[in-house]
């Protein structure tokens, strides 16, 4: 079995895997659960691996790098094209195996553990700066229901 290229469907607990060989040949279809993946994948010799970008694309494409795959991430609306029919786990797998052969598919860059720990402060900031403004303007209509502000500062009650 000589794998060159798979598509890994990333899931909460069980995976998909779907490869292919030099001819194109599909030589695996497989489903790991989360504890079976870096066994499998430092057991097999290095190819490429296509993934959709998601929320633990990053951390399983260091994990993969680290065993001497080449990872790939591909943007979920570029790999919906390649789904030839109904939605489901197997053939998502084979949609990215699919996406990542293509020399004009656009990839995103791995993020490392430094940007992934930024850009998780700026979006707890983001959110923090939505709540004080709602917060803000709740307050501000409360006090609106009793009057205008000057009214509210003479009549305290």
């Amino acid at each position: 079995m000589n794998i060159t290229r798979i598509g890994l469907d990333l899931a909460k607990t069980v995976f998909q895997i779907h490869g292919v060989d030099e001819h194109e040949t599909v030589v695996l279809r497989r489903q790991l659960r989360r504890r079976q993946m870096l066994v499998f994948f430092a057991k097999l010799p290095p190819c490429l691996i296509g993934m959709e970008a998601c929320a633990s694309s990053h951390y399983w494409a260091r994990e993969l790098v680290k065993h001497g795959h080449t990872v790939k991430l591909i943007a979920p609306q570029f790999v919906k094209p390649y789904v030839k029919s109904q939605k489901n786990d197997a053939n998502d797998a084979e949609a990215i195996c699919e996406a990542v052969s293509r020399a004009s598919m656009r990839f995103v860059a791995i993020k490392t553990i430094e940007q992934q720990d930024i850009q998780a402060v700026h979006r707890v900031r983001s959110e923090l700066v939505k709540q004080r403004t709602a917060k803000v303007n709740q307050i501000r209509g409360l006090l609106g229901e009793q009057g205008s502000p000057d009214e509210v500062k003479r009549n305290p009650g």
